[in-house]
């Protein structure tokens, strides 16, 4: 099973960018905010983990 964290760099309209953080890497995730928890916001951090995103607490 593959885990991985992302931090929410940025919402723009129907869309966020996700900067993975369990690795180095400075390339952005562009991903639909359907497929994300409804409650995100701008520096909130996710976990990735069986196809689904949650919020990191």
């Amino acid at each position: 099973m593959v885990t991985m964290y992302y931090e929410v760099v940025s919402i723009e309209g129907d869309y966020a960018n996700l900067k993975r953080i369990d690795e180095e890497s400075d390339d952005l995730k562009l991903v639909a905010r359907a497929l994300l928890p409804e409650d995100i916001y701008e520096g909130c951090r996710l976990k990735y983990e069986l196809l689904q995103y949650s919020i990191e607490e």
